[in-house]
């Protein structure tokens, strides 16, 4: 098996200059590192990432930790942060955390025993303050979708209240007044802020908020179907329906039309996330755009720039939700 010392021998350099190439740093020319390649090439030689990890105290890899590896919201995160992070010769570690204190925690600990240099946290359920031990311990990382403010160059994280206001508002500009919720869990930051834009826009308009028109989903696509049909055998009138994400949605919209509902004309319905299928749904689904998958390559902006000291880096910590007309919308003929 051919060594670092065979490669410096057949390219004529020193062991530092091969280890320079190797690892990405100090300068080296551009023919000496084409001289070093071909060597390697010629030997098969393949450099030790443990070694490289003792040699340098960093393993070049980034732990993932999401709350669930399905679903397209999740894989627009991974998605994300994975392309910025191998653009710059990192590699992920990704696990889920399940919305459970105790596997987040589990999920935490199992990436820092891979020795990442850094973490990316979606989370749910760990608390603030066990997020502000974890950074008082020097642990890297990054938390997408919260805002601790103690921690506040940290987060990546989106105006969730103005997102939930923004697809209200579209609805009440077009004339409803009769709107009916399906909100995701309140245990939720997301989704607790989601329904407080909703609230907002309603008081703005000097609508009360009716208990009877909200149903508590769980952001699956389940809750939306149930929820639909919880609402319509209330028999509450309302015509229009927001659903805190867009698999809600598409769950209530798939409802409607198995009870023979025509889509919008007889109930408008508008989502939250804008994930990759919303446009494919029939009629396709008015929403709000929630740029994960941009988030995401800012979170692994934000390591590269802090953990690996990479330069002319701009980063932004806070997003903007923005509404994105389809055809599940129109106007209430009321």
């Amino acid at each position: 098996m051919a060594t670092i010392y065979d490669v410096s021998v057949l390219a004529g350099v020193s062991l530092a200059t091969v280890s320079r190439v190797i690892n990405k740093n100090g300068n080296v020319s551009e023919k000496t590192t084409k001289k070093v390649m071909e060597a390697m090439d010629s030997l098969g030689y393949r450099p030790n990432a443990i070694a490289q990890s003792l040699a340098s105290n960093r393993s070049n890899s980034i732990g993932i930790l999401i709350p669930e590896l399905c679903g397209p919201f999740f894989g627009n995160l991974m998605a994300g942060a994975e392309k910025r992070l191998r653009d710059a010769n990192k590699h992920v570690i990704i696990t889920a955390g399940h919305s459970n204190e105790e596997s987040e925690k589990a999920g935490i600990e199992f990436l820092l025993s891979r020795n990442c240099d850094a973490l990316i946290l979606h989370l749910d359920a760990l608390s603030d303050d066990y997020l502000e031990a974890l950074c008082e311990k020097g642990i890297p990382l990054v938390i997408i979708n919260r805002y601790i403010k103690p921690l506040h160059d940290r987060c990546i994280y989106l105006d969730n209240k103005t997102g939930g206001y923004l697809a209200t508002k579209e609805l009440l500009d077009l004339g409803h007044r009769k709107i009916a919720y399906i909100a995701g869990p309140n245990w939720k930051e997301d989704a607790k802020a989601r329904f407080e834009g909703h609230i907002q826009a309603l008081r703005e308009t000097g609508i009360k908020l009716e208990d009877e028109l909200v149903y508590m989903g769980d952001f699956k696509q389940e809750s939306g179907t149930e929820g639909l049909k919880t609402l319509l055998n209330g028999n509450h009138q309302f015509t229009a329906l927001v659903c805190a994400n867009d698999e809600m949605a598409s769950g209530a919209m798939a409802y409607a039309r198995e009870q023979g509902m025509q889509l919008p004309e007889e109930l408008s319905i508008i989502g939250f996330d804008n994930i990759v299928y919303s446009s494919y749904l029939f009629p396709a689904l008015t929403t709000i755009n929630y740029p994960v998958e941009e988030m995401a390559k800012m979170a692994a902006a934000l390591i590269l720039k802090e953990v690996y000291q990479v330069k002319g880096l701009k980063i932004s910590n806070e997003f903007y939700p923005s509404l994105v007309r389809r055809h599940s919308v129109l106007p209430d003929k009321g």
